[in-house]
């Protein structure tokens, strides 16, 4: 919230949104496209705090915000609704956590709408249990319809969220999609064919689990068809491969005919690659994730259910749990049913059951107030303002909550509780575990868990917290925890070949002007970029044209080359470094092509800043003209 101001100042000051073409942002500076320059009050801009400067170049109107500008970004995105496409993701981060950013963002837009729809098959399955409406009717036929087409096309659906994380034309990628759920192409999957009349030509595999009968080619080769409606792996990966393919088009293809030409080559290929190779190679995988996880659930569904039950909340905290979510998509398309994320279906009620003791027990109005507000919405299953609000602040209460959660899956294991389509959350998942053939133990054994998590959180809950005084349970406290670095003399060496220049001279004004640090500039005569000391690298821009390092010493140093070399997307540049890596001095950073970012009309100046100058006496060169790598050209005292 600190930057809602800030931002809402900005937008007004630049002529409000409406005058806003488009705004992305690189390491330090907003950069908007706006319709009428004129319109903005950028000498207040430049006065402003939260400020660095305004800087008017190359079409853009740029705010320089500093090394928070990301944070300032998504504010931005949130009050004018203007689209994050153009924003450009950091590197770095473990594989853990770039898997889990590239699952949570092709799996979080669908899961509202996956959901509610399910929601639909959920109501339709009890209205048929109880015999309220007939499978028959219109009344039926078309709500099952609407609750079972989001699940049904789910290959298009992830082709378009997919597209956003890969940067691939989102139409291009629906369209393999589509073709993937295309009803001639679903009428040749092996249960219809196998059922028809049709003799395979030959059948590949034989003897093995990946035995397949083969009734179609391709210009000659095997077509091994798969079901891939409701399936997961193929289509991403499949756009996975469209995003390698669509940029060699796009290189290869004169201009004139780049709109057409580009996504009929790249269909071209990536739609039979998908058929012979990644199709059935990725549901074969499916398959065998499917089967590992019922593996696991049948060795011995108790201990199963209470593991998953009481760490599913701890998941959820450190956003993990999207790791697991496409197994459990994966588990209804081939197994027709889901065993294993089912037995987290306790954890909302065990979370409820906690924020309940803590709401009866507190004489805090606020915390009261807020027990009540997020023990109504984890009825539903959104447990965030139960988790973050009351029990993860108060440690005993989110324990308490965990336990009771894995009893509750334990139950649910015991009892076989299943999932049979993708249902809604918290209490709107519970006509999801209707079997087709009815209401079974398996559905009870849910309903028992669900009671018996909410009590056991509360009463847990409430014999944890014993020792605690009852009258007043404190708002929960965020501290900030500010670590001080006592900062030392240092002397950085020059990260790259080429000729000092006077910071003032270069021609933009921000750097030129030392509002982000005192410094140098150096004009390379080689394109490559070393560390100027040892340090961890603490930036690597998405498109190779600034790193930034925190020193052993404390010092916190950014270097940009080129001015306004951002607009190359990346284009000239590699980076063999990513963000949290610690290096040595002389560790290579980037390498660059001098002569082609020349030719493109960017100048290749580089200036070396210390952006947390105003830590230190002094900040000054020991050095001019021609350096080399290693020389000594800055002194921090």
């Amino acid at each position: 919230m600190k930057y809602e101001q800030l931002v809402s100042m900005i937008i007004e000051k630049i002529g409000g949104k409406e005058n806003v073409n488009s705004v992305v942002h690189c390491t330090t500076r907003l950069r908007f496209k706006l319709k009428d320059e004129k319109k903005a009050d950028t000498e207040f801009l430049k006065k402003a705090d939260g400020i660095v400067t305004v800087v008017q170049s190359g079409g853009q109107y740029q705010v320089v915000i500093g090394n928070h500008v990301p944070d300032v970004y998504a504010e931005i995105v949130k009050q004018t609704g203007l689209s994050e496409e153009g924003s450009a993701e950091e590197k770095g981060g473990s594989v853990l956590d770039k898997a889990i950013d590239l699952i949570s963002g092709i799996f979080a837009p669908t899961l509202g709408l996956l959901a509610s729809t399910g929601m639909i098959k959920g109501f339709l399955a009890i209205f048929t249990t109880f015999g309220w409406l007939s499978d028959k009717s219109g009344t039926y036929i078309i709500l099952n319809a609407l609750g079972d087409s989001f699940f049904y096309f789910l290959p298009i659906m992830l082709a378009y969220t997919s597209s956003k994380k890969f940067k691939v034309n989102p139409f291009l990628a629906m369209v393999i999609g589509a073709t993937l759920v295309y009803p001639t192409i679903t009428a040749l999957n092996p249960l219809t064919m196998m059922g028809s009349d049709a003799t395979p030509l030959y059948t590949l595999f034989s003897g093995t689990i990946f035995e397949s009968p083969v009734y179609l080619t391709f210009l000659g080769i095997p077509l091994i068809m798969m079901n891939y409606t409701s399936s997961v792996i193929p289509i991403i990966l499949a756009v996975w491969l469209t995003s390698k393919v669509e940029p060699f088009f796009k290189k290869i293809m004169p201009d004139v005919v780049k709109t057409f030409l580009v996504p009929f080559c790249a269909a071209l290929v990536v739609v039979p690659v998908t058929f012979l190779v990644i199709g059935p190679i990725s549901t074969w995988l499916g398959t065998a994730i499917g089967a590992g996880s019922l593996a696991v659930y049948t060795f011995n569904p108790i201990i199963a259910g209470f593991i998953l039950g009481a760490i599913w909340q701890v998941l959820v905290v450190f956003g993990l749990h999207w790791g697991l979510v496409p197994i459990g998509l994966l588990n209804i398309s081939t197994l027709g049913f889901e065993p294993v994320l089912v037995l987290t279906g306790a954890a909302a009620f065990a979370q409820i059951g906690a924020v309940l003791a803590v709401t009866l027990r507190t004489k805090d109005p606020k915390t009261k107030g807020l027990g009540i507000s997020a023990f109504i919405s984890g009825i539903f299953g959104v447990t965030e303002p139960a988790i973050y609000g009351i029990t993860l602040p108060r440690k005993k209460p989110f324990i308490a909550s965990c336990i009771a959660s894995g009893v509750g899956g334990a139950i649910m294991g015991f009892a076989g509780t299943k999932s049979y389509m993708v249902g809604g959350m918290g209490i709107f998942a519970i006509p999801s575990k209707i079997s087709p053939k009815g209401i079974d133990a398996g559905f009870y054994g849910n309903l028992v868990a669900i009671v018996v998590a909410l009590v056991l959180g509360l009463l847990i809950t409430l014999l944890m917290d014993k020792s605690h005084k009852d009258e007043v349970f404190a708002e929960p406290v965020v501290e900030d925890i500010i670590k001080t670095v006592d900062l030392t003399e240092e002397t950085l060496v020059s990260p790259l070949t080429g000729s000092l220049q006077e910071l003032s001279g270069i021609s933009d004004e921000v750097f030129a002007s030392g509002a982000m640090g005192n410094g140098v500039a150096i004009l390379p005569t080689e394109g490559k970029l070393f560390a100027p000391t040892d340090g961890e690298v603490t930036l690597v821009f998405p498109t190779g044209h600034a790193v930034g390092m925190k020193t052993n010493a404390g010092a916190e140093v950014l270097m940009h080359i080129g001015m306004d070399t951002v607009q190359l997307d990346g284009q000239f540049f590699e980076t063999h470094v990513e963000k949290g890596l610690m290096v040595t001095k002389g560790t290579l950073l980037v390498t660059f092509d001098i002569e082609q970012i020349k030719a493109a009309g960017y100048e290749v100046i580089t200036p070396m800043i210390v952006t947390n100058t105003s830590e230190y006496n002094t900040v000054k060169a020991i050095a001019e003209g021609k350096v080399t790598v290693g020389d000594a050209v800055l002194e921090l005292k």
